[in-house]
């Protein structure tokens, strides 16, 4: 008799294997479950990490982190039920950097009102779904910009990884170096080890099982020597508290019509610039990875998932928080293993009591995670074996996007410098008919994306 999986009964395993066809899709309900956990360890940083950039802005910590486990949850559940995949959605990291620095601080825009324009957006984003135009765009793509955003992707998990771990820190001489040897460095040395040996044995759960085993030795060095464990940033001890309520302060609070002022034109423009190749390229590099990729080139359930993705933006803006969006992380539960949508739901559930559980995430700290990063970026290293690297025409867009995403910390960076110089290298090579027409209106925009800050200070 087969041992219940995680405390559920066999007519509920049954119930799951239908609604997400499981068997259809190869898997099953106790690999799905494996990998939404995983997902959700891998990208849990952010319930705390979302509020501490947004709160710059003069918005709420809690309520802020109310907002951001709302739309980490429902939108992730809606991912799972409505498009049936193993994407997991949240307030995007650097979407919430450019909310904060850019639109608040830099433009000067209320939080209120630039909650508005992340809620326009969302509504513009469904309204492009629908027509259609979104699924385009990523038609557009050429196989080589894809192939090289989905490694780029993948050397930006690495990096921030690695930084996390304080593996890489900044440096005023070269910019970026080698963090030394610390007992920091040394956990996740000692922690990327053992999740990779895990891996090659293809021991079922290993990332996660790399997280539970790196936090554990944390909180021995922190229960052993908790000077020690601060001065070294690995600190990891039981919370006071196990409860935390939600605060209500930045729900609903949005100011629609303060975005829809002519003097916000071009920042709303450029968040939904910044949104739009953001999720574009994340979906395209994590199907890439995972092969959730159809005959026509087209990931799978591609018009489903980017609604869900406009719809995340759209209730972002409502629920008080930066625009959500699909989440790189997701890679680690698809390497787990995930296939269907209950992966997602997975996730999303457990992001629900963190509502008021939120003081246990100190129990899982960055340099527990930053292995299972890395390791994921590896993984999504493969397609660039299927680039043509001696075709200088398709290599040289694909390494622009593949060294871009890390080194500016941007997704959107990446996208928008490799589209831009495939159209250039193929007009000036005479082969404009080898150009999608949509690459022309994706060109216009990145260019404008572009000049908005300068347009922006103009106009001011």
């Amino acid at each position: 008799m087969s041992r219940p999986i995680l405390f559920m009964r066999k007519p509920m395993i049954t119930f799951f294997e239908k609604l997400f066809k499981i068997q259809e899709h190869h898997a099953k309900v106790r690999t799905e479950v494996v990998a939404g956990i995983t997902t959700f360890l891998t990208m849990s940083y952010i319930i705390v990490v979302n509020p501490t950039i947004l709160a710059h802005t003069g918005m709420s910590f809690s309520g802020v982190l109310l907002a951001t486990v709302l739309v980490a949850a429902i939108s992730s559940i809606a991912m799972g039920l409505y498009a049936n995949l193993p994407y997991s959605l949240a307030p995007g990291m650097g979407i919430n950097a450019f909310f904060t620095y850019d639109l608040v601080i830099g433009m000067g825009m209320r939080w209120e009102a630039a909650l508005g324009a992340v809620f326009i957006s969302g509504i513009v984003f469904i309204v492009l779904t629908l027509t259609g135009l979104r699924t385009t765009i990523i038609k557009a793509m050429p196989t080589s910009l894809r192939y090289g955003t989905g490694a780029g992707i993948g050397i930006f998990l690495s990096l921030i990884g690695l930084i996390n771990a304080g593996f890489i820190v900044s440096d005023q001489v070269t910019v970026v170096g080698f963090g030394g040897i610390s007992l920091k460095t040394a956990l996740f040395v000692i922690g990327l080890i053992v999740t990779a040996v895990l891996v090659i044995r293809k021991v079922r759960g290993a990332l996660m099982m790399g997280i539970v085993f790196t936090s554990l030795l944390a909180l021995l060095v922190s229960i052993g020597d908790r000077d020690t464990a601060v001065a070294n940033g690995i600190l990891v001890s039981i919370p006071e508290r196990f409860f935390a309520l939600p605060g209500l302060e930045v729900f609903l609070e949005l100011d629609i019509i303060g975005a829809l002022t002519i003097s916000m034109i071009m920042p709303v423009f450029s968040l939904f610039f910044v949104d739009l190749f953001d999720s574009i390229g994340t979906f395209m590099g994590v199907a890439e990875a995972a092969h959730m990729i159809e005959e026509d080139g087209m990931p799978k359930n591609v018009g489903k998932a980017l609604l869900v993705d406009a719809f995340s933006t759209t209730i972002s803006g409502l629920c008080g928080t930066s625009a959500g969006t699909a989440y790189v992380e997701s890679a680690a539960g698809i390497e787990e293993g995930g296939r269907t949508g209950l992966t997602a739901v997975v996730a999303g559930l457990l992001f629900l009591p963190f509502m008021f559980l939120s003081p246990l995430l100190a129990l899982i700290p960055a340099v527990a995670t930053a292995p299972v990063l890395v390791i994921v970026g590896v993984f999504m290293m493969e397609p660039l074996s299927e680039i043509r690297w001696k075709d200088f025409e398709e290599a040289v867009p694909a390494f622009l996007s593949l060294v871009l995403i890390p080194l500016t910390y941007s997704i959107t960076q990446g996208v928008i410098w490799g589209f831009l110089s495939y159209t250039m290298i193929k007009v000036l090579a005479g082969k404009t008919r080898q150009i999608h027409w949509m690459i022309y209106f994706i060109d216009a925009f990145a260019i404008l994306s572009l000049s908005a800050p300068y347009l922006q200070c103009r106009s001011g």
